[in-house]
């Protein structure tokens, strides 16, 4: 079975706790706070795997999550931090944001990922000790990791792609131009998934890749096509098979021009790219009148054309090699870049809130508050004056001013209700 779309979900780890502790030993009666930090959260990394073409992997396991960091403990001890969680993919897959379609990662290198990171762990309370405040009560909780919702899209990593009508012997050629063996009957889509090729010709390598199941109507989703059209995005040229014989279809050149025109709905950038044409199936025998308006079609397009069988092997060297020779001439694989904006750290976020009146009580949500109001222990009265400093200082005190609070209401923040006092 070929697998080259797949929804998944990752989720990096969590940051561990901050530890609130004091240092114990016998003779020493005030040993000062000594809580340690916690661990970092694993990541989520994607790696290259060269030794697979197809997603097989993710049809029963969506759900990637890595270690959460450990809490920190007493003597300063920090915690263990998180093991990241390794997922491995074929090369040319393009990870994108699932609710925005946009592309985070082209994994056409050997680079490896960071698709989601772990929360950092909390500090513990030897990081709050001054010279006033010499016995906090209170750490900090760690970070929660990041979770995204991932689609992974595999585009084949091919130099040439294979395209034509079904059983115009694409697979065929295949065999006799590389050592791939693919499936081959005499039978509309014997071919049910793409299949790889390496071609040597003189000093130079390439990849060919036979795409299956390309009919009219492919781009709106007729036959495999639709399914397939995807991995000919990086191919830098195109080597359109049409059988020359028309021992199945009437015309040749009709059938040449309905495979451009599904190349040019799905993809204009596709269907510019340079072409060979090669007629297949010469042993059958052609009709001349239909080689001459072939032979128009291609002047007029700037198209080689050759003519082959391959049945017996006529004209398939003379093809490849200057298959060969066009590649030399034409850029690398294309690579798909990042689109999503990388954050600038070197400026504060605004600390956003949102306040909602219900039934009288100020609701006041944040994501910052939210791990702010994880790190107090609301119990300590040293604590509390550092929870009231930061919503005054962060402005959250003068926006429930403005949201027209009154002396007595009742403010509610992620679960811990107070009433509001000038």
């Amino acid at each position: 079975m070929f697998l080259d779309k797949v929804d998944i979900y990752v989720k990096a780890g969590d940051g561990g706790n901050g530890c609130v502790s004091f240092h114990r030993e016998k003779y020493i009666s005030h040993g000062g706070p000594d809580g340690g930090d916690g661990g970092k959260g694993g990541d989520v990394i994607f790696m290259v795997d060269e030794g697979v073409n197809t997603l097989l992997a993710f049809k029963y396991r969506r759900k990637f999550v890595a270690q959460n960091g450990a809490d920190g403990k007493n003597k300063k001890f920090a915690g263990k931090s998180g093991e990241d969680i390794i997922i491995r993919v074929p090369p040319g897959t393009i990870i994108r944001d699932k609710a925005t379609g946009k592309i985070l990662k082209d994994m056409s290198d050997n680079e490896p990922f960071v698709a989601a990171r772990g929360g950092k762990g909390g500090w513990g309370n030897v990081h709050f000790a001054t010279p006033t405040r010499q016995a906090p009560r209170f750490a900090k909780s760690g970070l929660p990791g990041e979770e995204k919702y991932l689609t992974l899209e595999l585009k084949m990593l091919a130099d040439v792609g294979i395209v034509g009508f079904p059983n115009v012997g694409k697979s065929t050629l295949l065999s006799l131009i590389s050592s791939a063996r693919p499936k081959i009957a005499n039978y509309h889509f014997t071919t049910l998934s793409p299949n790889l090729g390496v071609v040597s010709v003189y000093d130079q390598n390439f990849v060919v890749a036979d795409i299956p199941g390309l009919i009219e109507g492919a781009a709106e989703g007729a036959g495999l096509g639709h399914d397939f059209l995807r991995h000919i995005e990086r191919c830098r040229l195109i080597l359109h098979l049409f059988d020359i014989s028309a021992s199945e279809r009437e015309d040749p050149l009709d059938d040449i021009q309905k495979i451009n025109s599904e190349l040019q709905k799905y993809s204009p950038e596709l269907a510019s790219r340079p072409q060979i044409l090669a007629g297949n199936k010469i042993d059958i025998g052609y009709d001349k009148e239909t080689l001459e308006r072939i032979q128009a079609f291609a002047a007029e397009k700037n198209y080689a054309l050759h003519l082959i069988s391959g049945a017996t092997g006529e004209g398939v060297d003379e093809l490849i090699k200057a298959v060969a020779l066009k590649l030399k001439e034409l850029p690398p694989l294309k690579k798909f870049e990042s689109e999503i904006v990388e954050e600038d750290y070197s400026e504060p976020k605004p600390r956003e809130i949102k306040i909602s009146v219900v039934n009288n009580v100020y609701k006041v949500e944040g994501e910052w508050l939210k791990k702010v109001v994880g790190s107090v222990n609301f119990y300590d009265y040293e604590s509390l004056q550092y929870f009231q400093r930061v919503l005054k200082n962060s402005g959250v005190i003068e926006q429930l001013e403005k949201a027209g609070i009154q002396e007595g209401d009742t403010v509610e923040i992620y679960g811990m209700e107070f009433d509001f006092i000038f």
